[in-house]
């Protein structure tokens, strides 16, 4: 267990906003559809079976999402992976997620969620943000994203000329549903995506200057794939050290080797935890 004076510490870094919140999968744990009660798919794992029927794949396929993604892909289109994405997180009514609540509760001035859900921003539908969404493979552009400004409701691509550097910034790399459907699904748009984000082109000019000193908390993340790890590592670039913590109970030695590599402390702890006893007053 994580002493309380180091939860205490991580919680004051991230309201502060020298601490960034870089979310994952776990974090939508409890989150339910409203129809039927299912799980929302999340991990790589659920969201292969969700997309194949609820049907397990062969196990060189179900390793990792990407690759299962781009199996379907070549077999089905481009179409089938973005209608899949569309349907689970843009059409479907999904129970309120307690960790985004409380994250959005916090007013924090910049979050990472690798997830492609839409949790966060209904959660910042009540206030002006800046949204950054990955895209992939896409002609006509160097960059690999979009910039979106949220105000009085409505969401508005601008450039990166026009960015409010006084208003908190959502940005979600793998994609959304909401403005407008980008994802980073399948192996194809990972290569084109990571390529370009090393290269420079998949962060905007004024986040490459305000990440810089950064440190970030890993909150439901695995740190045991190679692809979210290669992500990981270009968007955290010029943090200060130690880089940041992970949030990750029961870490394997292939992640404690990594974390160790890459300046992060291993925390065993849950994000469940960080919420200093909002679960139990929700319950």
């Amino acid at each position: 267990m994580a002493s309380s004076e180091l939860l205490t510490t991580l919680r004051e870094g991230i309201r502060s906003g020298k601490i960034v919140p870089y979310i994952g999968a776990d974090t939508l744990s409890g989150v339910t559809a409203k129809a039927t009660g299912d799980a929302i798919p999340a991990d790589s794992d659920s969201l292969i079976l969700a997309m194949n029927d609820g049907k397990p794949m062969a196990p060189r396929l179900m390793y990792e999402f990407p690759r299962a993604a781009m199996n379907l892909e070549n077999k089905k289109g481009r179409k089938f992976i973005e209608r899949f994405l569309n349907t689970t997180y843009g059409e479907t009514e999904w129970t309120p997620s307690v960790f985004h609540r409380w994250l959005a509760e916090q007013n924090l001035p910049y979050i990472v969620d690798i997830n492609r859900d839409t949790q966060l921003q209904d959660f910042y539908a009540d206030r002006p943000h800046t949204l950054i969404v990955g895209v992939a493979r896409i002609a006509g552009s160097d960059y690999r994203f979009r910039l979106y400004q949220y105000y009085s409701g409505e969401y508005r691509e601008i450039s990166q000329q026009e960015v409010d550097s006084s208003l908190p910034v959502l940005f979600k790399p793998m994609g959304s549903p909401k403005p407008e459907a980008n994802y980073i699904a399948s192996d194809a748009d990972y290569v084109d995506y990571i390529t370009e984000l090393m290269g420079g082109f998949a962060i905007p000019a004024f986040l490459k200057d305000y990440r810089q000193g950064k440190q970030y908390l890993f909150c439901g993340l695995r740190m045991l794939r190679d692809t979210e790890r290669m992500v990981l590592s270009d968007i955290i670039y010029a943090a200060a050290e130690p880089a940041g913590w992970v949030l990750l109970p029961d870490a394997t030695d292939k992640e404690k080797r990594y974390c160790d590599k890459k300046g992060l402390v291993i925390v065993n702890a849950g994000w469940q935890e960080l919420m200093d006893g909002t679960l139990a007053q929700a319950g």
